[in-house]
């Protein structure tokens, strides 16, 4: 692991073992992202019972690209924390690169954003995926064997640091979905509603969603948001009530 890499994770193995708690402490994803030549970093985690979900971000595009991956339901982010799949795209305006035929509808979205290259690591231990690390760039070009180095080695500590996180009592609250500081708590909140108003499973209840923020070039953040303030409520075909 090179030395800026080392030396923020080190700080921070240290902080956590001083000052243990409950939740999941800031990451120094700035200092990584910048160890490792990226312009934003952002890790996910996949709980075995629950949607993926955006906990720590860096960068200002960050936030935007799992956004529209969650919108669209697919991208290297959820490949990699759903399944385990390391994905690295260093150039998403080739035709023939493994985005434009994995995801056909991605690529164009994810360079409207000003995002040249994504590079999605999943966080495992052993073949138990726990998440993924997805850094990107605003330039195209492949990662440095160097820098991949890196980026496995950093995956294989946070692993470890989930996994002692969770060894703590009670930690883990901190780590799942209902706590209202993470990005998408707020789609998740909205599956739930639109499950109980329309007397469907929380999964078609999120397809709904997400279909209905697709078909309207939404952000699925800001119609889960219209949902739970009540400006806007669906049918089980996917169109809107009006009547309501």
């Amino acid at each position: 692991m090179s030395t800026m890499v080392l030396s923020a994770m080190a700080s921070y193995l240290r902080a956590l073992h001083v000052h243990p708690g409950p939740e999941l402490a800031p990451l120094p994803l700035q200092a990584c992202a910048a160890a490792l030549g990226l312009d934003g970093l952002g890790f996910l985690l996949a709980p075995a019972q629950g949607p993926v979900e955006l906990v720590q971000s860096f960068g200002p595009r960050t936030l935007a690209l799992e956004d529209l991956q969650l919108t669209q339901g697919q991208g290297p982010s959820l490949d990699a924390a759903r399944d385990g799949t390391l994905l690295l795209l260093p150039d998403l305006s080739d035709p023939t690169a493994t985005a434009a035929t994995r995801w056909p509808t991605l690529p164009g979205a994810i360079q409207d954003l000003g995002i040249a290259a994504v590079f999605a690591f999943p966080v495992r231990i052993g073949v138990i995926t726990l998440g993924a690390l997805t850094g990107h760039r605003t330039r195209p070009g492949p990662l440095s064997a160097d820098r991949l180095a890196d980026t496995f080695a950093l995956t294989t500590t946070l692993a470890q640091v989930i996994i002692d996180q969770a060894a703590r009592p009670g930690a883990m609250s901190g780590l799942l979905l209902d706590e209202p500081g993470l990005h998408f708590a707020e789609v998740h909140q909205a599956t739930g509603m639109l499950s109980t108003q329309l007397d469907i499973t929380c999964a078609q209840a999120l397809v709904l969603l997400r279909a209905h923020a697709f078909s309207q070039n939404r952000s699925i953040l800001t119609c889960a948001r219209d949902i739970l303030h009540h400006r806007l409520q669906l049918k089980k075909d996917g169109s809107r009530d009006h009547g309501t």
